[in-house]
């Protein structure tokens, strides 16, 4: 008996030594506030990739402040990605119990359940892997970007860093390559589809949607505008200030900009009555 309890008691303190170690090991992320990252985590990854096929790393990025980001591609990443991004503290509790029941069903990692906060602090800090310890620190991570940033700040970042295509990161090299346009004339049709894009951008191009892509655009489409955002902190005393970022260099002239391929789908109709809320995020 004396036996079990000591080995009890030692598997609490190692338990206990390896949680204050993770926790105190975070990145401090609260230079994020004025600073935008020179690269991320993902991006490390992506030129190491690139190097042990032996070719040079790609990288366009051009970095936008959230004012100029269209509202409908801000709207549609979060009807995508995060359908309570508004609401919650970083972690949607809910969508994770689900997900574990989904998955304990099936006997495989078949649903995630990461919130925009989650993306952005696998993105910036962590590897891809899915095991226990990684996904703990994504966690906490998610829990201090909430606590030291504002939710436009947290938006502003996920938006300016992650992947959409081979080399394209952000939203206004991907608004450049896909549309010919800047990150803040994106319609709601375009921006829906850079979207849909973001579950795979390594297999989906929005210059050449497949026809699985386009039904994703419209279900998107279809739950955009139903949850307005907080308005923008203007006072320097509600917001730290972010460092500006510079003019951003006039387009190249390549003729017409490239439309959106195939038939473009109007947003749909609000139906009377529906509550607010947004709904659940698309798988």
């Amino acid at each position: 008996m004396l036996n079990i309890g000591r080995l009890v008691l030692a598997a609490f303190a190692i338990a206990f030594g390896c949680g204050a170690y993770m926790y105190l090991t975070l990145p401090d992320v609260r230079p994020l506030r004025t600073q935008n990252p020179s690269t991320t985590a993902f991006m490390e990854v992506r030129a190491s990739q690139a190097r042990q096929r032996g070719q040079e790393p790609k990288r366009v990025q051009h970095w936008v402040s959230y004012a100029r980001i269209s509202y409908h591609l801000k709207d549609a990443v979060r009807v995508a990605e995060d359908a309570l991004f508004w609401r919650h503290d970083g972690v949607d509790y809910q969508q994770i119990k689900e997900s574990i029941e989904v998955n304990l069903e099936r006997r495989e990692f078949a649903r995630g359940a990461s919130t925009i906060t989650q993306q952005l602090a696998k993105n910036l800090f962590l590897s891809p892997s899915k095991n226990p310890i990684r996904k703990i620190r994504e966690l906490l991570i998610a829990r201090r970007l909430e606590a030291e940033l504002t939710k436009q700040r947290i938006l502003e970042l996920y938006l300016n860093v992650i992947e959409w295509g081979d080399g394209v990161y952000g939203a206004e090299a991907a608004a450049r390559k896909y549309f010919g346009k800047r990150a803040g004339e994106l319609n709601a049709e375009e921006s829906a589809m850079l979207a849909a894009v973001i579950i795979n951008p390594r297999v989906h191009n929005a210059r050449h949607p497949t026809a699985k892509l386009r039904r994703r655009q419209r279900m998107i489409l279809a739950r955009m505008g139903w949850v307005a955002p907080p308005p923008v902190l203007s006072d320097p005393s509600e917001s730290p200030a972010v460092v500006p970022v510079a003019p951003l260099p006039p387009l190249p002239v390549v003729g017409p900009p490239v439309e959106l391929p195939g038939e473009v789908v109007p947003a749909a109709p609000k139906p009377p009555g529906r509550p607010p809320g947004g709904g659940p995020s698309l798988p």
